[in-house]
Parts: C-alpha cells; sequence; structure tokens
C-alpha cells in the first residue's frame, strides 16, 4: 500500500473504548465494512447481522503478558521488551529508553555482551541480533530461567506513546484468551478480538456463527516499515482443523479474527488446501503473491500505511479495495491502534450472488 497516506496522530485511541464515556463498553467501537471496493460504516455491534449462520470466524486465545520490564545499564535506565520465548531458553527482547512520559522511545539495539540488571538481581545479557536485516530485537540469555514467574512480578503490559496512561493487564486481555499450559503468550493483545465481549459472542453462536480457536504468541510489533513480521509459535488444534474444513465443505465464509489467526491458520493448510492440526514456528509472510488459501475474510484493526500487516490484507481483498476503505477510515474519522476501531473484510460472492450483501441486511 501507498506510504504517502499518513495518520494524523489525533487518530489514535488514547483509551479503551469504556473508559471513554458512561455506559460504554469495549464493544462501542466502530465498524468499518468493505466487500470489494464497496464500503459501509456501522456500530461493531452490529456485527451479528452483518453475519450469518454457516460463518466461522477463527479466533486467537493466546493471552497477554505483562512484558515490559524495567531495567538499567550502568546507571542509564531502560526498558526491556520481552517478545519471544526460544526453544534453548533465550528471549528476544527490544530494549527502549524512558521517555519521561511512562512510554518509551527507540533505541538502538546491542551491541553483543551488553548487560542488563532487572528487579531481584536479575541479568539479561545480549547474544546476538534475531536475524540479520534488523537490529532491533535481539537473543538475550537471563541469569533465571524463570522469566514468566518475572514478568508476573515486576513486568507491565507494554504501552506505546499514543495512549494516554498506564492499563491494568485485564485491558489487555480478550475475551478469547486462555492460559496457556506452559504459562506462555503474547507480548501484545492480539486487538482485532478486542471489542468481542461474551454477550456479543453468545449472539453469534445464537445466529449460528461458529468459532474456530487457534494460538499464535505473538511477539512485539514490527515497527520498521521494511521489517517483516518474525517468527512466531503456533497451534492449530484438531478440533479447529475439522471445523474449518467442514465450514468450507459447506460453503461457510471463513473469517479470520486477526492477522495472527491468518497467519496460523494458513501455516497450517497443506498443499491440497486442507487445514491440518498443526504445532510449532511459522515464519510465514502473508502477502498479495503468495495469496491465501483459507481464509475468506478478517476482522482487522486499522494498521499503520506502511505496516506489513497491509500486505496480508492486500492479499485478502486486492490493493484497490484496501486503498478506498482506508481512505474511508480516514475521511470518517475512524480511530486507530489496539483500543481503536475495526475494519471487517467480507469476500465478494460472484456476478449470480448479491454482492456484498450481508453489508445491507
Amino acid at each position: 500500500m501507498t506510504t504517502t497516506v499518513r495518520v494524523p496522530e489525533e487518530r489514535s485511541a488514547r483509551v479503551p473504548a469504556e473508559q471513554r464515556g458512561p455506559g460504554r463498553d469495549r464493544d462501542s467501537v466502530r465498524l468499518l465494512v468493505s466487500c470489494g471496493t464497496e464500503v459501509s460504516h456501522h456500530a461493531f455491534v452490529e456485527l451479528p447481522r452483518l453475519l450469518r449462520a454457516g460463518d466461522l470466524l477463527i479466533v486467537n486465545t493466546s493471552a497477554t503478558l505483562a512484558a515490559a520490564v524495567d531495567g538499567r545499564i550502568g546507571h542509564a535506565r531502560v526498558v526491556v521488551h520481552f517478545s519471544t520465548r526460544g526453544d534453548d531458553g533465550r528471549w528476544a527482547v527490544e530494549l527502549r529508553d524512558p521517555d519521561g512520559r511512562g512510554t518509551t522511545r527507540a533505541r538502538a539495539g546491542g551491541p553483543a555482551g551488553t548487560k542488563v540488571r532487572l528487579a531481584g538481581d536479575v541479568r539479561l545479557v545480549l547474544e546476538e541480533p534475531l536475524t540479520p536485516y534488523g537490529s532491533r530485537l535481539w537473543w538475550g540469555r537471563v541469569s533465571d530461567p524463570d522469566v514468566l514467574g518475572l514478568l508476573r512480578r515486576h513486568g507491565r503490559p507494554i504501552r506505546y506513546s499514543y495512549t494516554q496512561r498506564d492499563q491494568p493487564l485485564s485491558v489487555y486481555q480478550t475475551v478469547f484468551a486462555l492460559p496457556s499450559a506452559d504459562g506462555g503468550g503474547s507480548a501484545e493483545m492480539p486487538s482485532a478480538a478486542r471489542p468481542f465481549t461474551a454477550r456479543l459472542v453468545a449472539e453469534l453462536v445464537s445466529r449460528g456463527v461458529q468459532f474456530a480457536p487457534i494460538t499464535l504468541h505473538t511477539g512485539v510489533a514490527s515497527a520498521e516499515a521494511h521489517e517483516p513480521p518474525y517468527p512466531e509459535r503456533y497451534e492449530v488444534p484438531e478440533a479447529s482443523a475439522r471445523l474449518i474444513n467442514a465450514a468450507r465443505a459447506g460453503q461457510g465464509r471463513i473469517l479470520a479474527v486477526g492477522t495472527t489467526a491468518v497467519r496460523a491458520v494458513e501455516s497450517a493448510v497443506d498443499a491440497g488446501g486442507v487445514v491440518r492440526a498443526r504445532k510449532g514456528w511459522t515464519d510465514l509472510v502473508v502477502t498479495p503473491e503468495r495469496g491465501v488459501r483459507v481464509v475468506d475474510g478478517l476482522l482487522t484493526g486499522l494498521h499503520e500505511p506502511q505496516a506489513s500487516h497491509l500486505l496480508m490484507l492486500e492479499a485478502i481483498a486486492g490493493r484497490a479495495a484496501i486503498e478506498r476503505s482506508y481512505g474511508e477510515a480516514l475521511n470518517g474519522l475512524y480511530l486507530w491502534h489496539e483500543f481503536g476501531d475495526v475494519h471487517l473484510i467480507l469476500p465478494e460472492e460472484g456476478p449470480h450472488a448479491e454482492r456484498c450483501s450481508s453489508n445491507r441486511r
């Protein structure tokens, strides 16, 4: 997508929807719906009538970690963002500088051998960059192997400068979040699912919409325009694979809730187009050239125009549709980022069907 589109700073959602006024809940956000280049504007609570019986929503059950921890390099204060736990016990981490306003700013990574003092006399030593094409994230080794315990005791949710204040960890958990068997989770919230409430999920189920849970533990956001998503740990359970394949066979629409759900399920499809139960690491980057093999549509937040996630949106809907919808979002004063409004991309349904009919119910 063109990088000439600029999102004004005032379009960043600074607090969660439920904190913007009395009587509001998580689902008190706006919903932009696009189908091809047709665009319509809705409230998120209208989602049940925009979907139909037989549709299936793929949802990410990864819980959010309190992944930001204060530290020191010599006398200098830093903040460590714990991103991803490796199979060898190391962690991919990003070092940030405190900005004096309760948030952080970017900091040059490394060098190898850098030692960071953390709470409880714990030490972090940077060993090598995570990838050869970026120096922001580094593999680091922590002196106490119980890093998840360190995060529970001393961590807080990762917060960026466009937000107004610190929030409790519960604000960053979605209604679908489940504790992982090993205590792991996501460095940053799988935020497309944040507007869902238990009441809305119940209404969707009552209308015949199904849910297929997957897990993908997200690392820190790829803030640099040239950085693709990093490898992440995922699991598509056998029951969810069966649900997805059955919905496809029954002509149901497969709609992913969040780009994380797309990445997981598209990593679990075989050469014949069948989704298999799989778990492990995925380095899949969904682009227009690669395309999608499973999902028909997507519910997602609004991403920065430079973000690599937009390549995935183009793979699902096409560039013209994404440019049109983002233009509508900017003109319509939608709110961006994890506490902001959401975008539902529905598939066009052929020349003999009523095109985008679910937009107009």
